[in-house]
């Protein structure tokens, strides 16, 4: 998972195993970033359409904007108006993209975690010093 500012730069990368739940990892993720700076919005997928994700972002002052997914049964939470924002993530794609430009990454050949989790965090850097 990729957190990165508006601009697509990468703030930070996380791995994991395949089998939890993405939901459960997004907090995870902003705690590890390096500004400190409080985020306002996170934009992501129709993965993160969970009301508790939503309350538990609210108390930490961040708005989560994503698409509800197709068969919700509860009520929108959202209309139409903070999903505009979700048309810029395709800046947030970008920056996967050009993390998996970095042919080690395509395809995981470290047994260790740690490893593979440096490399990772390697490539952002090398992102985003060409940036500047």
């Amino acid at each position: 998972m990729v957190l990165t500012d508006g601009n697509g730069l990468p703030l930070t990368a996380t791995i994991s195993s395949a089998s939890p739940a993405e939901v459960t990892l997004i907090e995870t993720l902003i705690d590890q970033r390096i500004l400190r700076r409080r985020l306002q919005r996170l934009i992501y997928d129709r993965a993160a359409d969970s009301d508790p994700l939503r309350t538990r972002l609210a108390a930490r002052g961040i708005e989560l904007v994503c698409p509800h997914r197709r068969r919700r049964r509860k009520p929108p939470t959202q209309d139409g108006r903070p999903l505009r924002r979700y048309k810029r993530r395709w800046k947030v794609e970008r920056a996967i993209s050009w993390i998996q430009n970095f042919r080690r990454l395509v395809t995981r050949y470290e047994y260790h975690a740690h490893l593979f989790h440096g490399f990772v965090k390697l490539a952002c850097l090398v992102i985003a010093l060409n940036r500047f």
